[in-house]
């Protein structure tokens, strides 16, 4: 019984003090586009610069509309306690993940594929999604580029695959639009 009037009064102090503090998006930065836009590039030579450039552009854009959706606190574990307490509907990572593939999967981007990707797969406390971008017919993962807005609550984070040193990334094969086999 002590446990569960500590968990209330936990959610009742996290939505009286947290709730409010929603991170805001703010505009996308032209320099942020056009280095992602830059990344994309050096994927591949056979790459349109015109589609590049749009996709830079689509991930910025989606990743503002869903950090307002998802009612973005930081710092993203604060995010992930209100969501598991109820107090936020979404905003896990693999929130972000399943948002920002099946938004990019329903554009028309030729020269590209997404997977979905992980790191520390079935670990509760270190688990983590996002996704990768590929050129067509690219399968190694360290030559992705990754895409992460969860660990800025919102404020997109990518590079490499083989550049980001604080996650090992592999593709999800044990999942397919958001849904686990």
């Amino acid at each position: 019984m002590l446990v569960h009037y500590f968990k209330i009064t936990i959610v009742l102090f996290s939505t009286i003090f947290f709730v409010g503090c929603s991170v805001k998006s703010p505009p996308v930065p032209s320099s942020d586009v056009d280095r992602l836009y830059r990344l994309i590039l050096t994927t591949s030579n056979n790459i349109p610069s015109t589609e590049a450039r749009r996709l830079s552009y689509d991930i910025f854009q989606k990743t503002a509309k869903l950090t307002e959706e998802f009612e973005i606190v930081s710092p993203p574990l604060l995010h992930n306690f209100l969501v598991n307490s109820g107090v936020r509907k979404k905003g896990l990572c693999y929130h972000w993940s399943d948002a920002l593939f099946l938004h990019l999967k329903s554009q028309n981007y030729p020269s590209f594929e997404f997977h979905l990707a992980g790191a520390n797969i079935g670990e509760y406390w270190s688990e983590h999604n996002a996704i990768v971008i590929l050129p067509k017919g690219s399968r190694s993962i360290e030559d992705s580029i990754l895409i992460d807005p969860w660990r800025g609550s919102g404020k997109l984070y990518f590079s490499t695959v083989r550049e980001d040193k604080k996650y090992k990334w592999s593709f999800r094969k044990d999942r397919e639009y958001g849904v686990i086999k």
